[in-house]
């Protein structure tokens, strides 16, 4: 067991490559490659060779290497990419919850950037950018033609300095151009208040190293706090790209049984195919101990809520997808992103390494949720996303190269539909934590409450 969480620990779920990317530390593979296709190679080193002696400005042989590498690993899937010794140190540092730049998880898509979502509280979502938007300039540069490395890179740098975006909204008549100051993001994946007695709100923004632990502090102080019983919960996952694995079985574990199945893992390879239950041994690393030992009981089993949307990818599915699977908590609000592949991280040994997708997950009955997603028990449109706005309008199954669905590309039938009434507000505005107009927010409270009077009646 000591040694299967060993290789667990060195795995990562999906938040999108991009600016702000959060990643688990190494793993290291010294793998067989079997028979090297002989003719191929010639090929590529024939191709080598003409450009070092042909093209018109001399190339350096190390920019060759890393841009032969970039495309191999570039055309696999979105998640897969190479990374340089200053991405790979920024990375590291990121799954800290603490780093540099604009606060935007973005894939590439057709040699454009694409927002997968703003980070709560970050310049990026302070400026307004949206899911769905697609980044054509920065600065005075085009992105066309630009790997992502080589856009991320643009995008990083140093605190207090000043970044345009030229962007395209879908529904638009013309780009739209914002100047983003540059800041040291420091995120707090774990918001939560008591939105009135009885009913308490955790929202997760992204799934980092002590997410499950902060989550658990939060779950004991507000059943500390309230005052009489506590009579049910929202879980906000909206939004919310995801992260490390161990943390999305944690808030996982936080509300299941224990030893309740979280997710399942299948590759090619006997590493990359795992079975991870709401254990300790599954989540909690290090000398911090079981950090969810001390939760009150009805952290298991009160009535809850679980808020989605197109935003909520990777980890947050499979959170989503385990209480759903579990009949723990109603799924609500809108499909999700639909990222089911797990990346695991391999360095090379001189200070760089390659993200490699290396697995499918899939939630506790065995759906795959790959370029799929997850569909809510009851579907509530967003009032604040219209039909042209992009902020569900782009998920993995629109990416280019992205991974099938090996059960197929339909997506199942939700259940009730609420829709949402006509957004009276700016859509322009980043909306607060718990916004008065968070209209999927009211029908999840107001759910729990229907069944409080439900529950009190029988």
């Amino acid at each position: 067991m000591r040694g299967r969480f060993r290789q667990f620990g060195l795995i990562m779920l999906g938040v999108i490559g991009g600016v702000l990317i959060s990643l688990n530390f190494s793993a290291v593979a010294d793998r067989a490659a079997g028979p090297l296709p002989i003719d191929d190679l010639r090929a590529f080193t024939e191709v080598f060779g003409r450009i070092k002696n042909d093209y018109v400005e001399p190339v350096d042989d190390k920019k060759l290497i890393s841009e032969a590498i970039n495309g191999m690993l570039s055309g696999l899937d979105p998640h897969s990419a190479y990374l340089d010794e200053e991405a790979f140190k920024e990375l590291q540092v990121g799954t800290q919850g603490e780093f540099g730049g604009l606060g935007i998880e973005v894939s590439m898509e057709d040699g454009f950037v694409k927002v997968v979502a703003p980070i709560e509280d970050t310049p990026a979502w302070k400026a307004g950018l949206k899911s769905g938007d697609l980044i054509i300039k920065l600065d005075e540069e085009n992105v066309k033609g630009m790997t992502l490395n080589e856009a991320v890179k643009l995008m990083r740098g140093k605190p207090d300095t000043d970044i345009t975006l030229t962007y395209v909204r879908k529904g638009d008549g013309k780009p739209r151009v914002v100047t983003i100051t540059r800041a040291i993001i420091q995120i707090r994946s774990v918001k939560s208040k008591l939105l009135e007695p009885g009913y308490a709100y955790f929202r997760v923004t992204q799934f980092q190293e002590h997410t499950g632990e902060k989550l658990g502090e939060a779950i004991e102080r507000h059943f500390k706090e309230n005052e009489g019983p506590m009579k049910g919960m929202i879980l906000d996952l909206r939004n919310d790209p995801g992260g490390l694995l161990n943390s999305a079985v944690s808030v996982s574990a936080a509300f299941l049984a224990k030893d309740k199945l979280v997710v399942y893992t299948e590759g090619r390879i006997s590493d990359s195919r795992m079975r991870l239950f709401a254990r300790p041994e599954y989540y909690a690393r290090g000398v911090r101990g079981d950090y969810l030992a001390s939760l009150p009981p009805g952290s298991k089993t009160l009535p809850m809520v679980v808020l989605v949307n197109g935003g909520s990818a990777s980890a947050s599915e499979i959170v989503a997808g385990a209480l759903q699977d579990h009949k723990r908590a109603v799924v609500m609000g809108t499909q999700t992103f639909g990222k089911g592949s797990v990346q695991t991280i391999l360095p090379l040994g001189n200070g760089t390494a390659i993200k490699l997708t290396t697995a499918r997950y899939f939630t506790p009955n065995g759906r795959s949720i790959q370029a799929k997603g997850i569909t809510p028990d009851i579907v509530v449109e967003d009032a604040t996303i219209t039909e042209g706005e992009g902020g569900i309008g782009v998920r993995e199954a629109d990416l280019r190269n992205r991974l099938d669905n090996p059960q197929g590309s339909n997506v199942d039938t939700p259940g009730a539909t609420i829709p949402a009434p006509d957004a009276n507000s700016s859509n322009d505005q980043p909306p607060d934590i718990v916004a008065k107009d968070d209209y999927q927010l009211g029908q999840a409270l107001n759910l729990l409450k229907g069944l409080q009077i439900i529950g009190a009646k029988q």
